[in-house]
């Protein structure tokens, strides 16, 4: 990793382990141990913001651009030294333990969220780049479910190879939509690679075969991506997905450079946007979170919550 590069991020707050993994408190997991609010994963699905890694195990490379994404771009490298699953889930959990030293002893803080948060029984494996470009992302997932930690994976779906070869899936997989058509995916996303949207449908192709939990999800960017209800629609006839996420675009991070805050969907236009989606492909909306512009589309009377659903409750 480029030194500079490697300040940049430790500025940022991300603290990093063999370079390529990276761990980074959530604004939301912040607000709920001083606030008392929640992030939307926790009215969605059970998850304890305060108990949430947000982690990656490949901060290095990510085959898109994305006008939206709140990463440092072009600093991508190659890795020649992969860590081992547990001792980087060991080390991850340790950095955001040192993280959290701040809130002992604050008075908004309940000793007891402080005490549980030092036990993380959630893991976003997202945070920035690729993760599934781990090549011990299996092994990695075993280990997260040995300890009866639920897992989250976000993928943009440039890697339908890779997602086939796991072995051990995660108990939730968020593969990411952010364009109807290829016209606007090469505008939107700036793919590096040729093939990415064939790389794309492959993935949605696949997805109903997969034994886990899916959901598609749609971060939705006013004047580049949002809009296009039937393409949409007629994506997630592919995918076939257990929930649909459409989430706006939010004013944060790297992207304050590409875009600005009139990008940003209102929460009333992303619920309308959601109730038409959700009229094509047969979904209701189910749960949603205006703070976090989010709406979640399913089945009314589904389970949602991920630890209730595996018995972990």
């Amino acid at each position: 990793m480029d030194e500079s590069y490697r300040n940049l991020l430790i500025k940022q707050q991300y603290r990093l382990y063999n370079d390529h993994a990276a761990v980074k408190l959530c604004h939301w997991m912040k607000e709920s141990m001083i606030r008392q609010r929640t992030c939307y994963k926790h009215d969605f699905y059970g998850i304890d913001s305060h108990r949430c890694l947000q982690m990656t195990p490949a901060i290095n490379e990510c085959s898109h651009m994305c006008q939206f994404c709140w990463r440092v771009q072009e600093k991508d490298f190659k890795v020649k030294d992969w860590a081992e699953p547990k001792e980087m889930l060991d080390n991850l959990i340790a950095q955001q333990r040192l993280l959290i030293s701040g809130f002992n002893g604050d008075s908004r803080v309940s000793k007891q969220m402080f005490k549980e948060a030092n036990e993380p029984n959630q893991v976003a494996i997202s945070l920035a780049g690729e993760p599934i470009t781990y090549p011990y992302l299996s092994d990695f997932l075993k280990e997260c479910h040995r300890r009866k930690m639920t897992t989250f994976l976000v993928t943009n779906g440039t890697y339908p190879e890779r997602l086939m070869e796991l072995d051990e899936l995660p108990m939730q997989l968020y593969v990411t939509v952010a364009a109807p058509n290829e016209e606007i995916y090469k505008k939107v996303c700036r793919p590096k690679i040729s093939d990415g949207w064939q790389r794309i449908m492959e993935t949605l192709e696949c997805l109903p075969s997969l034994d886990t939990r899916t959901v598609v999800r749609h971060t939705l960017v006013k004047d580049l991506n949002f809009g296009w209800v039937d393409d949409y629609a007629r994506l997630d006839s592919i995918a076939r997905p257990d929930l649909i996420e459409p989430k706006g675009y939010v004013f944060v991070g790297g992207s304050r450079m590409r875009l600005s805050m009139d990008n940003m969907p209102s929460f009333d236009e992303i619920r309308q946007f959601s109730q038409e989606l959700g009229s094509k492909v047969g979904m209701e909306i189910i749960k949603e979170k205006a703070d976090s512009r989010v709406v979640l589309l399913g089945t009314p009377g589904m389970e949602t919550n991920v630890r209730k659903i595996h018995g972990w409750d």
